[in-house]
């Protein structure tokens, strides 16, 4: 199963209804379980993203469609990225 590092930003309306997002976090994970994966980790963050999330999925493929809908359903802007670790660049 590949892991994914997902960058998020809040939209407005994401930070207007802040406290809706202990809910959006229970969906997601819900989500990712349906589609096969986990959501492993939530991070919220000061800097350039409000958000990161450590997720695994089956495919990348998943991982977009995932990315999109949670994207739409939490008023957020999502930027998901493959991990690939460090192992796997040295050899």
């Amino acid at each position: 199963m590949a892991t994914y590092i997902i960058l998020i930003n809040y939209t407005q309306q994401g930070i207007q209804n802040i406290k809706e997002s202990p809910a959006r976090l229970d969906a997601a994970k819900k989500a990712f379980k349906a589609a096969g994966g986990e959501l492993k980790e939530w991070f919220l963050t000061m800097g350039e993203y409000d958000a990161v999330v450590v997720a695994e999925g089956p495919n990348d493929e998943t991982a977009a469609t995932l990315a999109l809908a949670i994207a739409a359903r939490a008023a957020c802007a999502l930027r998901p990225c493959a991990h690939l670790p460090s192992r796997s660049i040295a050899s």
